[in-house]
């Protein structure tokens, strides 16, 4: 089953037992995936004949994996602006949008191997010192996202850690 699929279907389940909420998340995640589908069919579409449009068009598990992190993000960052902003009430309801969101991430990569991937990644870019933190970063992106969810920020952190 795909992810697409397994989205669908829980959402159908949610709208029988009546859970608002989730209904709510998964509509949007599902318009997401679809505004996300389009831009890249948008874009295919001047380089590709229309009869392989279709295909070429779907979306990839990364690319889905990249959207439900977009949306996990937003819903981090409209936490924080309500907590700001004196709205318990709406942080909350954030809140909950995000764990049911998490359901669907993959786990996020334990730091210690984390370590060992940024590790590699800076002898395979023959990175000397701080300055080289760039080339590390774009060593490490593409590997990244083939094994699942990390924090930018963390590895960003851990990164400039390892090479001063």
């Amino acid at each position: 089953m795909t992810f697409r699929q397994n989205f669908a279907q829980d959402l159908k389940e949610a709208q029988l037992q009546g859970e608002a909420l989730k209904v709510s998340v998964l509509r949007l995640l599902l318009a997401s995936l679809n505004n996300r589908e389009i831009e890249k069919r948008t874009k295919l579409s001047r380089s590709l004949p229309l009869e392989k449009l279709g295909e070429q068009s779907q979306l990839t598990e990364e690319e889905v994996i990249e959207v439900l992190v977009s949306e996990a993000k937003k819903r981090q960052e409209a936490q924080v602006a309500f907590r700001q902003g004196n709205r318990p009430e709406l942080a909350e309801k954030e809140g909950k949008e995000l764990s049911i969101l998490e359901k669907y991430l993959p786990p996020e990569i334990p730091e210690s191997d984390l370590r060992k991937i940024i590790q590699e990644a800076i002898k395979s870019s023959s990175a000397q010192g701080a300055q080289d933190v760039g080339k590390v970063m774009k060593e490490l992106r593409s590997r990244l996202k083939k094994l699942g969810r990390v924090d930018g920020q963390l590895v960003r952190r851990l990164v400039q850690e390892m090479l001063s």
